[in-house]
């Protein structure tokens, strides 16, 4: 009778424990941790956007079901494109060069909805054309 009351005893100062620490968390830490976990599990619709930050222009976007990696100078952009079918980019950032990363609502669009954008006018520099006559 007493290794079961010793029993009893322990098992619920562990969970008054366990509920202790759970209850030092707030909502919005434990939907933060549990959004991370679902986008990093390719479950939530991101749109990353590129910026130069001199002048202002978007040089590329990326949407898609994407995970996100910064080590330093370096964003590594890994995306799910299909039922087993991944696709990575590895983006280069500088002192002028920044990024966001937005959730986007998925309602309605393809399960595997993927789309990169290249902006074309930030890519080619200006320049005076001189031809012969």
């Amino acid at each position: 009778m007493k290794k079961i009351t010793k029993g009893f005893a322990t098992l619920t100062v562990a969970a008054a424990a366990i509920l202790g620490l759970a209850a030092c968390e707030t909502d919005a830490q434990v939907t933060d941790r549990n959004m991370t976990k679902e986008a990093e599990s390719f479950k939530v619709e991101r749109k990353i956007t590129f910026i130069n930050g001199i002048t202002d222009k978007v040089m590329l976007v990326i949407e898609g079901k994407c995970s996100t990696n910064n080590e330093g100078k370096q964003l590594t952009v890994l995306c799910k494109v299909g039922k087993g079918e991944y696709k990575k980019h590895f983006l280069g950032l500088s002192d002028n060069v920044t990024y966001v990363t937005q959730q986007i609502d998925s309602t309605g669009l393809s399960a595997y909805h993927y789309k990169v954008i290249f902006k074309p006018e930030t890519l080619v520099p200006d320049f005076d054309l001189n031809t012969s006559k």
